[in-house]
């Protein structure tokens, strides 16, 4: 029952700091910030990838739906490892 925790834990924190950097990019950030670097390097790596596979499917210029698909997978992610840890 811990790994289950532990496995919700970790990933409700990455969801939360997506979120943070979504809100965050609507404001002017300084980038020179070290809390706001941590961020970018804590999230890019699954932020970027996605966002070059999401703009294939739906070219925006406008509009980066890249945390809204990371969070859902996450979640799904989240549901199926704790139901299999259930069992």
């Amino acid at each position: 029952m811990i790994l289950i925790r532990i496995i919700d834990f970790v990933i409700m924190i990455y969801i939360w700091l997506i979120i943070i950097r979504a809100v965050m990019s609507w404001f002017n950030p300084n980038y020179a910030n070290p809390y706001i670097q941590l961020l970018i390097k804590v999230t890019e790596p699954v932020l970027g990838p996605t966002r070059e596979i999401v703009q294939r499917i739906i070219p925006s210029r406008n509009f980066d739906i890249s945390p809204i698909v990371v969070i859902l997978l996450l979640e799904l992610v989240r549901n199926l490892l704790i139901r299999l840890l259930i069992m």
